[in-house]
């Protein structure tokens, strides 16, 4: 009221102050997980460490400590980043093709190629020249890229019935191969072989193994 007049005030809708603190949180945590992937596509995976993402965001060091309790907290939440892409990746793949072979070439070369687009998730991911995640096993996000692939494979199984096991089985077996070659690569970079020929022992390997399942 202003000299006995009431003033009106209109019903505009102001975020509160726990959603505004909320935000500016997720926005910190996410700047503290962009600046330690910097620093390591920068300088790789050993030169991380608390005091160089607080550096490289201007902010103390204890700061950081308010979002994550170690340097593990934030390796843990980089790899569940990189499953959430290589999940999307190799679902994209999937849908674009129809029978369950060419689904399951598709989904793998996504998965060789999220492996040296996105270099520094797949070491940390997969521990390639480094320690990876001990707990990445049990993260959601990587249960669902197992599962993606185990429902493709399990539909490659045409003459007999299949297990649990067969599908376990066939996808490491998929995978300790794919894997393997990726990690000469990466490991190696100076004796990479050319990505033509990449390609080729890559199909040839999938082909092979996906014939085998109903040989």
């Amino acid at each position: 009221m202003l000299n006995g007049v009431r003033l009106f005030t209109p019903n505009i809708p102001v975020m509160g102050s726990k959603e505004r603190i909320l935000r500016l949180k997720d926005e910190t945590r996410t700047k503290i997980l962009d600046a330690a992937l910097n620093i390591v596509q920068t300088e790789g995976w050993q030169a991380l460490s608390m005091r160089k993402i607080a550096d490289q965001i201007e902010y103390t060091a204890p700061i950081i400590y308010e979002y994550f309790s170690n340097k593990d907290g934030i390796l843990l939440e980089l790899t569940r980043r990189g499953y959430l892409i290589l999940a999307k990746d190799i679902r994209e793949a999937r849908d674009k093709h129809e029978s369950p072979e060419e689904k399951m070439e598709a989904m793998w070369i996504a998965y060789w190629n999220f492996a040296f687009a996105h270099k520094e998730f797949y070491q940390l991911m997969y521990g390639v020249d480094m320690v990876c995640c001990t707990v990445k096993n049990s993260l959601p996000e990587a249960e669902n890229v197992g599962g993606m692939l185990g429902e493709v494979i399990e539909s490659l199984f045409k003459k007999k019935p299949v297990s649990d096991d067969d599908i376990c089985m066939k996808y490491y077996t998929y995978w300790s191969i794919i894997h393997g070659l990726i990690s000469i690569n990466l490991v190696r970079p100076n004796g990479r072989t050319t990505d033509e020929l990449n390609q080729q022992i890559l199909k040839d390997a999938i082909k092979g193994i996906t014939l085998s399942i109903n040989s």
